[in-house]
């Protein structure tokens, strides 16, 4: 009878896993760990600038649009609310020219910076995300001109 209780007993035990089996894991799903999850956040924060890229074009048709209706852009740092609000200038406007009916915040939830007439597109507008940091003037803006100073 003793042998019979001590075959389960054998393998009960053999079935399991050993703490040092259980570390080896860990520390293997660290190490991993360790090496995915700084590309990804890599990723984001090159998803969000290219989002900024892609609602500047948007805003530039969209002035586009606004400046073949009514022969100018509108003027002011306002100016991108003409876009979805009729101003009394503006008589021959068609829109709203943004599908939304308002001015999103960029990526990082500041507002685009909109100067018409511009300091660097003088017969147009300039426009500007200031990126992740928030303030305008710096490496990090994402704007619609180009920089010789920019990546």
């Amino acid at each position: 009878m003793n042998t019979q209780l001590r075959k389960p007993r054998q393998a009960a035990r053999q079935s399991g896993f050993t703490l040092v089996e259980l570390l080896l894991v860990l520390t293997i799903l660290g190490i991993l760990a360790a090496i995915v999850v700084p590309k990804f956040t890599g990723r984001t924060e090159q998803a969000r600038i290219t989002a900024a890229h892609s609602q500047i074009a948007t805003f530039s048709t969209a002035l586009d649009a606004f400046e073949i209706d009514n022969g100018y852009y509108p003027k002011g740092r306002n100016g991108l609310q003409e876009l979805v609000v009729q101003s009394r200038d503006a008589q021959n406007w068609k829109g709203p020219y943004l599908s939304k009916g308002e001015i999103p915040p960029d990526p990082w939830g500041n507002p685009y910076v909109y100067e018409s007439p511009g300091k660097r597109n003088t017969s147009g507008y300039d426009l500007m995300s200031p990126g992740p940091d928030g303030r305008e003037g710096n490496e990090d803006d994402i704007t619609n001109w180009q920089s010789s100073t920019r990546r």
